[in-house]
């Protein structure tokens, strides 16, 4: 197992990010080694993030878009927690609102909070 630390600088990031994509093509079971860095490595990647990237919290399309660019994910990549290529056409340029189902699976799948998807779209400040 690599050496694990806390996340304190961009190249630390990156280098978490690094192995965690190393860890994730390995696909290890839970409660292997690998397993165990891989849960250890995402907490402390979010907890870094989360300070390093605050969001704000009131636009669902932000939020989708800011882990989209975190993930490094298409919009075809949004298929399954959406629904179809139309949908999630649809819901980044603000013409769906989220559904239920969308919600659930954007939380699970993306790990996007609840309470940022259930916001109602287009209330982002004059920034965003």
């Amino acid at each position: 197992m690599n050496y694990i630390k806390l996340i304190k600088t961009p190249d630390d990031h990156t280098h978490a990010l690094a192995r965690l994509s190393e860890l994730m093509a390995l696909d290890p079971a839970a409660d292997t080694p690998e397993g165990d860095e891989l849960e250890v490595l995402v907490l402390l990647i979010e907890k870094y993030e989360m300070e390093a990237f605050p969001m704000d919290l009131s636009d669902p399309v932000e939020a989708i878009r800011f882990r989209m660019d975190q993930q490094r994910l298409s919009n075809k990549e949004l298929i399954p927690f959406v629904g179809s290529a139309s949908k999630v056409s649809e819901v980044l340029s603000g013409k769906r609102s989220l559904s239920l189902a969308m919600i659930r699976r954007l939380s699970q799948g993306l790990g996007i909070p609840v309470g940022v998807l259930i916001q109602e779209a287009g209330t982002k400040s004059a920034a965003g």
